[in-house]
């Protein structure tokens, strides 16, 4: 059993590798949230246990379900001119229930808390309707936690940042329908004071604030993160060395994705230089729709490993409890101990360094959300079923 608890704060550093294991472990729910933890024969003697159903995780790994902190589940594509047009063309009983499919799937390999973000430019019909559907699908059948993501045009920025900070972002606000004010950087110095009053703006009227810094030259928005002190600052794939060491001196979360650096042209974030300064470091899916499908938290941690050069400790801790301080959630999952809602992976593997080598493989056997199997493996059926069989 994986426990990854005793620190309140993000892993960084030597912490980053400690997953504090209990080799022979068990857990006790109640209620959807975790009681105790710790040896199974401790628990199994506890007054509380008495009657309780027992999961037989034997020959398993046992760990807390997996945090993807960075997505985009509701946009239907990347193409900024389109983006808004499919949204207001498509339903919101449609989108809920294709996002409702992608939901059950992240359940099925293990993911139990998710971050979802808008993206459409500004247009209030779209961004609304996506933070409608967001909302609607918090708790069902996951976690959900909405962030309304500023992506302003290239031509009109200025004015477009206005209509936003005066119209749209109180709106969100006062209808408490996103709990994150994000924002796409998309290089221009000449942009930096339109960021620094969106950031300050959200910062006023209570969002917490993160920074997408998927940009050939990010250094503008890496200082912008370190003076707003942004909750994390994502992608990274082009920062330097020197970015890292400000991230890391500026005490920084910084959430890694590295299926996009898979994905898009091979360019990684600088992992070695991130942890040396003392950054705290989460992975995510960066899951998209159309332009990047993967949705499958495993292979996040089995690229972290083999194409980022990440221990399979650090990814683990990164894809979970550090995933979770990313977007404000630690205090209710990302590790097992008491008082945290009971979401919880069971394992088909017996180490867990055996999920370095998943890439493209589901190991998990359950999914336990809230106390309850929301997954549960099934068994292969017989090549020939026996009441199909003709007969005579």
């Amino acid at each position: 059993m994986l426990t990854l608890r005793g620190y309140a704060v993000p892993r960084r550093g030597l912490s980053l590798n400690e997953l504090n294991v209990i080799g022979d472990g068990a857990v006790l729910i109640r209620d959807g949230r975790i009681a105790e933890v710790g040896p199974t024969r401790r628990l199994e003697n506890l007054a509380g246990a008495r009657g309780a159903i027992e999961i037989d995780a034997s020959g398993r790994v046992v760990m807390p379900g997996f945090v993807d902190s960075h997505t985009h589940l509701v946009v239907p594509c990347s193409d900024d001119d389109d983006t808004a047009r499919r949204v207001r063309s498509s339903t919101g009983q449609r989108i809920e229930l294709r996002t409702r499919a992608h939901l059950e799937a992240m359940a099925r390999h293990g993911t139990t808390t998710v971050e979802a973000k808008t993206g459409c430019g500004p247009d209030e019909s779209a961004e609304s309707k996506l933070l409608r559907v967001l909302c609607a699908l918090r708790r069902d059948p996951l976690d959900l936690v909405p962030s309304f993501l500023c992506r302003l045009p290239h031509a009109g920025a200025p004015v477009a940042a206005e209509w936003v900070l005066s119209e749209l972002l109180p709106k969100i606000q006062r209808r408490k329908t996103a709990h994150f004010a994000d924002l796409v950087c998309n290089g221009d110095p000449a942009l930096v004071p339109v960021y620094d009053r969106y950031l300050d703006s959200a910062r006023t009227l209570g969002f917490a604030c993160k920074i997408h810094a998927d940009n050939l030259r990010p250094a503008d928005a890496v200082e912008l993160a370190v003076r707003h002190r942004v909750t994390s600052i994502d992608h990274l794939e082009h920062a330097t060395v020197e970015d890292a060491r400000r991230i890391g001196a500026g005490r920084l979360m910084a959430t890694l994705l590295p299926l996009a650096s898979f994905q898009y042209g091979g360019a990684r974030p600088p992992v070695r230089a991130l942890l040396d300064a003392g950054a705290a470091v989460a992975i995510a899916t960066n899951f998209t729709p159309q332009s990047s499908p993967t949705l499958n938290m495993q292979t996040a941690i089995t690229l972290a490993c083999y194409h980022l050069g990440m221990t399979i400790e650090a990814a683990i801790v990164a894809a979970t409890i550090n995933g979770a301080h990313s977007i404000g959630q630690a205090g209710r999952t990302g590790s097992i101990e008491p008082g945290k809602s009971a979401d919880i992976i069971v394992a088909n593997i017996s180490d867990y360094r055996d999920l370095r080598h998943s890439l493209g493989t589901n190991v998990v056997h359950q999914t336990i959300k809230n106390g309850n199997v929301i997954y549960q493996e099934a068994r292969v059926s017989p090549s020939i079923d026996e009441t199909l069989r003709p007969t005579g």
